[in-house]
Formats: structure tokens, C-alpha cells, sequence
């Protein structure tokens, strides 16, 4: 059985406690997500179902791998490491300045080390308090993301299907397994992670907290074959498309961009009047984005920093 790693709490944290999450944490993490992302980037991106479904796939713990500080009932901070690799962390606005940070940090690399893992990063908006606090902590860069906005009211740059293909929504798992397998052929060409199961994929996309058929969005050709796909949410009368793929052989006839101005369309008739996406360095997809009329509102980096696995650890 996997062990908890203790947080060790700063003297001037010595006032508040932590304690393992569960999943009736979710709101009060999306709280403080949000209370972060709005003193850090101007704007609130994240929400409850983007936190569930995360916390739903069937190789994350929360009592062995999430921690959460509390200042009496209130939740101010909380850091969470997925397969010995991918981490989150957030500090209250109001609890920074108190080694809180620091103290996440080193749990999430004592946590990767546990789990197998080699090296432990997260994604901080730039020029943050944050991304100061790993730098001096010696993280390093290891890509660049952009959050980028089609305002309300601001026109689609149409983008026609090509002749033998439609977009349409899936009708069964069998639909879901090809788009899954779409999704991560694509995204494995450039990210450095191992495959996803089709049950971790669907934990943040059919199995996602509100999810219906039209968010989903299926480019098919003339065999009704699926070659590229994007997943649409709607949030307060924002349109984010989660994901977007294309199939290796099917790229340069324009799919990519008929499948995003699809979803945006699709989107606007559930209430997104402006739509977001977030793209990085990695994939080179940024003037796709850009061509469609989408400017950026904010830059993220993901600093990633060495850790030694634990000898006696599994795999991450």
C-alpha cells in the first residue's frame, strides 16, 4: 500500500493544518483555482468539472497523491501529482508570502520520487509570483503555453468541410474508442507522456461532469471513419475547446481549422459568445489559431524540475 508523504508546514504556516483531499474537495479547490487565476492572469478559466474529471481517472488517488492546507475551514492552498509526473499547486492570494509555496513544492517532488517518477513540473503563468518562486527554487523551463480568445461578437473566419468528409457527433463507444485513439496519436507525436487509457480519456470527456454528444465533435470521411476530432465546453458563456486532432495522413486539407470554427459555431448556439483555447510551443499550432481571428490573453510556462524515484517505487 502506498504511504501519504507529510507536508512539512513553514513556521509561519505553523497555524494551519493539512490533510489528504477527496472529492468533496472539488469545490473548495476550484474556489481557490479561481481566486489564483484571477489575481494572476486577470481572467477565471478553471471550473468544478474540469477539477472531477481530473480527480475521476482510475490512476489517481487522492488520499496518496493531493494535499490541502486549511486555515480553519477555509481551504488555502493545495498541490496534487499525477503518475509520478504532472503537478498542480495553488496559494491563496491571501496566504502567500508565508512559505506555503516552497513547502508544495518539495512535497510534489518527494511525491514524484515516490511514485517512479524522474521529473516534476506544472504549469505557472508567466511573469507570476509562481514562475519567481520556481526559478529561484531552480525549475526549469520546459515549454510555453497561450491561452487564446475569439471575443463575443467578433466574426468566424468560415472555414468550409472538404468535399467527402462531415462533422458530426459520436453515436457509441465505438465512436468514442476511434476518437480516442485520433486524439492520442495525435498528441503523441510531440508530448512526452505514455498513452492515456480510453477510461482516463473519457474521465475528462464522456465522463466529464455535464458532458452531452454535441461537445463532441467528429470529422469523418467518406466511410464514416473518424480522422480528427474536438471537445467543446461551455462555462459561463465561454466556449473552450478542450481538444483538438487530426489524423497523421489526413492533415493539410484544412480539417484542423474546419473542426475548430465548427465548434465554435456549435458552442455559440449553447450560450459561448466568446471562445478559448490553449495551445503550446510544442505543438507549432499557434497560426492555425491565430488565422481564425484568436488573439492571446495570457502566456503560461510548465517548469519542471529533476527528482531522484524512490529505489522501492512502482512505475509512474
Amino acid at each position: 500500500m502506498t504511504s501519504a508523504v507529510p507536508l512539512q508546514l513553514p513556521p509561519a504556516a505553523a497555524h494551519l493544518a493539512d490533510r489528504p483531499l477527496s472529492r468533496d474537495d472539488a469545490a473548495a479547490v476550484t474556489a481557490l483555482m479561481a481566486a489564483c487565476e484571477l489575481h494572476d492572469v486577470g481572467e477565471v478559466l478553471i471550473e468544478e468539472a474540469d477539477i472531477v474529471g481530473d480527480w475521476q481517472r482510475p490512476a489517481f488517488d487522492l488520499a496518496t497523491q493531493s494535499v490541502g492546507v486549511l486555515d480553519g475551514d477555509r481551504l488555502v492552498a493545495y498541490a496534487e501529482v499525477y503518475k509520478g509526473r504532472w503537478a498542480d499547486a495553488a496559494v491563496a492570494p491571501t496566504h502567500r508570502g508565508l512559505g506555503l509555496g516552497t513547502a508544495l513544492s518539495r512535497w510534489t517532488r518527494a511525491v514524484g520520487a515516490r511514485d517512479g517518477g524522474t521529473v516534476v513540473g506544472q504549469p505557472v503563468p508567466g511573469d507570476s509570483a509562481g514562475e519567481r518562486l520556481l526559478s529561484a527554487l531552480g525549475y526549469r523551463t520546459l515549454w510555453t503555453s497561450w491561452v487564446l480568445e475569439l471575443p463575443a461578437g467578433q466574426a468566424i473566419e468560415p472555414q468550409p468541410v472538404p468535399e467527402g468528409y462531415a462533422v458530426r457527433e459520436p453515436r457509441d463507444e465505438d465512436d468514442l474508442r476511434a476518437t480516442w485513439t485520433v486524439n492520442e496519436d495525435a498528441f503523441l507525436e510531440w508530448s512526452e507522456r505514455e498513452r492515456s487509457t480510453f477510461e482516463e480519456w473519457t474521465a475528462t470527456v464522456s465522463r466529464r461532469p455535464g458532458y452531452e454528444p454535441w461537445q463532441l465533435r467528429l470529422m469523418v470521411d467518406a466511410s464514416d471513419t473518424v480522422v480528427g476530432m474536438a471537445f467543446v465546453v461551455v462555462s459561463s458563456g465561454c466556449a473552450y475547446v478542450d481538444k483538438l486532432a487530426v489524423r497523421r495522413d489526413e492533415r493539410g486539407r484544412g480539417l484542423a481549422r474546419a473542426l475548430l470554427v465548427d465548434a465554435f459555431e456549435v458552442a455559440r448556439t449553447h450560450g459561448g459568445e466568446r471562445s478559448e483555447l490553449s495551445t503550446d510551443s510544442r505543438t507549432g499550432a499557434l497560426g492555425l489559431y491565430e488565422k481564425v481571428g484568436m488573439q492571446v490573453t495570457s502566456v503560461w510556462r510548465h517548469w519542471a524540475a529533476d527528482v531522484a524515484p524512490d529505489p522501492g517505487a512502482a512505475p509512474a
